[in-house]
């Protein structure tokens, strides 16, 4: 979103600023690994709660390597005076980790001796840092001009219309460098970072609320919003039971003892019958056959005449 009052509105947010909060000085006498620690602990945290537990880490842990050693939950535990000590100690473990695997000690003195957009992108490439973490680094130690904005700030700015929803998303402001001078970027980079932990604490908040609806009155539509969460369903109850009558409940109950009385019976025995054997098919005595009367038969007339044989 490229309005052309992106400036008048940057311009009209740190005049509000200006009538809250009071910028900080920054400390000087840090190396650049130390600036890029701080600037860990530092981005969802007040000034003085980042420098607090930064002292009280070079002074309870031998060196830098035992905090590297640590577990997040050790450093978690040391951290408890930040806003969100887990996260910080993540961010703390990951970059010692990264620069110890790429230099292997603790001293990055040299990047300071390189072009400053490319101390930037070795800066983004170690795991743990973020854009807060590589724009204070720059403007701190290697002395480039670049404004440090925490989540709260970028809140903030999308809130009151500075950016639009792909630039929140990239966590930048265009011409937010531009419209600041570079020696009034320390002042404005303390004012931004206050007001982004007050709105990273609770962007929902009376306070949060008010400091985004006096920068921009027109903003209420777009300040943030609590999630809503989906009620579960849930099935309702079954209906309660019709009152039975009488005549029904005793037949239930006759129903229940019946049925009580054949749980306890035993289990009747089924008996298989046997088909019945096959008696053998009664053999019939042989009986005397009836003579039935022969029929004579007549004798066929032969015309032969009898001759009498002569004797050998």
């Amino acid at each position: 979103m490229a309005t052309p009052n992106r400036s008048a509105l940057i311009g009209r947010t740190l005049k509000v600023l200006r009538k809250h909060f009071k910028p900080v000085a920054p400390s000087k006498d840090r190396t650049l690994f130390e600036h890029l620690l701080f600037a860990c602990l530092l981005e969802d945290s007040p000034h003085e709660a980042a420098e607090q537990t930064f002292a009280a880490l070079k002074q309870d842990y031998f060196g830098w390597n035992e905090v590297r050693v640590s577990t997040i939950r050790e450093l978690t535990d040391a951290l408890k005076p930040l806003v969100n000590p887990a996260d910080s100690a993540a961010r703390l473990k990951q970059t010692l980790h990264s620069v110890f695997e790429s230099v292997y000690e603790f001293d990055i003195e040299t990047m300071k001796k390189q072009n400053i957009g490319a101390a930037a992108k070795t800066l983004q490439k170690y795991n743990g840092t973020t854009p807060f973490v590589v724009a204070y680094v720059t403007q701190h130690s290697l002395g480039g001009h670049a404004i440090p904005l925490n989540r709260g700030a970028l809140i903030t700015m999308h809130t009151v219309g500075v950016i639009s929803d792909d630039e929140f998303e990239k966590s930048t402001v265009p011409g937010l460098e531009r419209a600041v001078p570079k020696n009034k970027g320390f002042e404005v980079a303390s004012l931004l970072h206050q007001l982004g932990i007050e709105v990273g604490r609770n962007p929902y908040g009376q306070n949060a609320r008010k400091l985004m609806l006096e920068i921009d009155p027109n903003c209420k539509d777009r300040l943030p919003k609590r999630p809503t969460v989906r009620p579960v369903e849930v099935a309702p109850p079954p209906p309660p039971p019709k009152p039975e009558s009488k005549k029904s409940a005793a037949a239930a109950k006759q129903k229940q003892s019946a049925a009580k009385q054949a749980a306890t019976k035993p289990p009747e025995k089924k008996t298989t019958k046997k088909p019945p054997a096959k008696l053998p098919a009664p053999t019939k005595k042989p009986t005397k056959a009836t003579k039935q009367p022969t029929k004579k038969l007549a004798k066929k007339p032969t015309n032969r005449k009898l001759t009498k044989r002569k004797p050998r």
